[in-house]
């Protein structure tokens, strides 16, 4: 950086770069006290879908809630959408970007009588356009569904055959599951 800031540049932004989640945020560490250009942030060559979202999340994330970063880089291997919408999250989830839907739902047990997986997966894709600041919740169970979406702005928990639809907290209706 020295030595073209001394050929009389000095508009850049500087990336720096490693596969190794521990090593990445330690040199950013160490960068950001040095330097006041921007930097690009990113764990490269992260990996696939679930292990580079594991690793980009927890670099990006280490990161970002330092302050240290300008722009990011979400890097896996698979279609670049992918990257896009894991670097929404990771921004939104650290209370550094707002709007669009945030779809929260609970793990399955032997409570859920209905289809979960397929229903938070069908939640999260419908409302993925959608740029209101809401979260929604699809909770598998009455027992625990209610309470565990009441933080949520609208929620449902599944029953045998139905669902409760959950609104701030406050069950508002009894509804059939189709």
């Amino acid at each position: 950086v020295r030595l073209i800031e001394d050929m009389g540049y000095d508009n850049l932004v500087i990336s720096i770069k490693s596969s190794d989640v521990l090593m990445c945020v330690r040199a950013h560490e160490l960068t950001a006290v040095q330097t006041n250009h921007p930097l690009h942030v990113g764990i490269t060559e992260a990996g696939t879908l679930t292990s580079g979202n594991i690793k980009s999340a927890i670099g990006l994330g280490l990161i970002l809630h330092q302050g240290i970063g300008d722009t990011i880089r979400v890097s896996l291997t698979g279609d670049p959408i992918e990257e896009i919408k894991s670097a929404k999250i990771i921004l939104k989830t650290l209370g550094l970007r707002k709007g669009g839907i945030e779809v929260v739902s609970c793990p399955t047990c032997g409570r859920t009588k209905i289809d979960l997986i397929r229903l938070a997966g069908e939640v999260e894709t419908m409302t993925a356009d959608i740029p209101l600041d809401l979260k929604v919740a699809v909770m598998g169970c009455v027992v625990n569904g209610p309470g565990e979406a009441k933080e949520a702005d609208i929620g449902i928990a599944g029953g045998v055959g139905e669902g409760l639809i959950i609104k701030r907290g406050e069950i508002i209706k009894k509804a059939p599951e189709n």
